[in-house]
C-alpha cells in the first residue's frame, strides 16, 4: 500500500502574535484525495499531536470536505496520534506532503529535524510535495550535493501578488515565499492570484494556493499509481 506522510505546522501564532496554524482546505482536500485512492496517510508535526488549525480558514471554507475533515473520527484519531518529526522514519513512506498555512514559514522553515526529514525524502528519490506556504518547509532541504533542492527547479507557492492582496505584513512571518525560494535558485511559476496552479519538476510537486490543493493531490495520486 502506498503511504503518504502529511506534515503540519505546530505554530499557533505569527511572529507578531497573530493566529497562524495549518490552512484547513490544504489539509482536507488532499487528505480525502489520498484516502479515496486507497493510500495510507499518517500525520506529523514538529511537536506531535493536535497541530493548530487556522481559525480564519475554518470560517472561510465551508465546503463538504473541509467540514467533514473537522468532524471525521478517523482524522481526529490521526491528529491524536500525530507523530513528532523526530520520531518519523522517512523510509516508511512513499511521499511527503506539506500542508500550508502561515505556520510552516514560522516553524518548519527553521526546524532542523524537518530539514533532515525533507532532505532524506529527496535523497531517497521519493516524491516531495507542498502547497501554498508549505514549500517554506523545504527551504533548508538539501540535495546530496549540499545545494538546495530548489536549485534549478520549477516550483510554485503563495505568490507575492497574493501576499500583497491578503495584506499580511512580511514582518508577521519572516519572509516572502516567492522571494526566498528564488534566492535558493528556484524558478517560480504561478497563475493569477487565487487561481489553481500545480507545478511538477522531477520529484518536486508544488501547488500555489488553497485552490491548488486538490489538483496537486490528484496529480500526486495519478503519478504514484503509474
Amino acid at each position: 500500500m502506498t503511504k503518504i506522510l502529511m506534515v503540519f505546522t505546530s505554530a499557533k501564532e505569527t511572529k507578531t502574535g497573530k493566529p497562524a496554524g495549518y490552512y484547513l482546505p490544504e489539509a482536507a482536500h488532499p487528505y480525502y484525495a489520498f484516502v479515496q485512492a486507497g493510500f495510507h496517510v499518517d500525520f506529523a508535526s514538529p511537536t506531535g499531536p493536535y497541530p493548530p488549525v487556522s481559525e480564519k480558514s475554518v470560517k472561510d471554507f465551508r465546503d463538504d470536505e473541509s467540514v467533514k475533515f473537522l468532524q471525521d473520527p478517523d482524522v481526529s484519531n490521526k491528529f491524536s496520534n500525530c507523530e513528532a518529526l523526530s520520531d518519523v522514519n522517512p523510509k516508511d513512506y512513499d511521499a511527503v506532503f506539506y500542508v500550508g498555512g502561515h505556520g510552516p514559514v514560522i516553524d518548519l522553515s527553521k526546524d532542523p529535524k524537518n530539514a533532515e526529514l525533507a532532505s532524506t525524502f529527496w535523497k531517497d528519490g521519493k516524491l516531495v510535495s507542498a502547497v501554498c506556504h508549505g514549500p517554506a518547509a523545504l527551504v533548508q532541504a538539501k540535495s546530496p550535493n549540499g545545494k538546495s533542492i530548489f536549485e534549478g527547479k520549477k516550483f510554485t507557492g503563495f505568490s507575492n501578488a497574493e501576499e500583497k492582496a491578503q495584506g499580511l505584513p512580511v514582518e508577521d512571518i519572516g519572509f516572502l515565499l516567492e522571494d526566498k525560494i528564488k534566492e535558493l535558485g528556484g524558478k517560480f511559476e504561478c497563475a493569477e492570484p487565487w487561481a489553481p496552479c500545480v507545478v511538477v519538476d522531477g520529484k518536486l510537486y508544488t501547488g500555489q494556493n488553497p485552490a491548488s490543493a486538490k489538483p496537486l493531490a490528484e496529480r500526486i495520486v495519478k503519478d504514484l499509481k503509474k
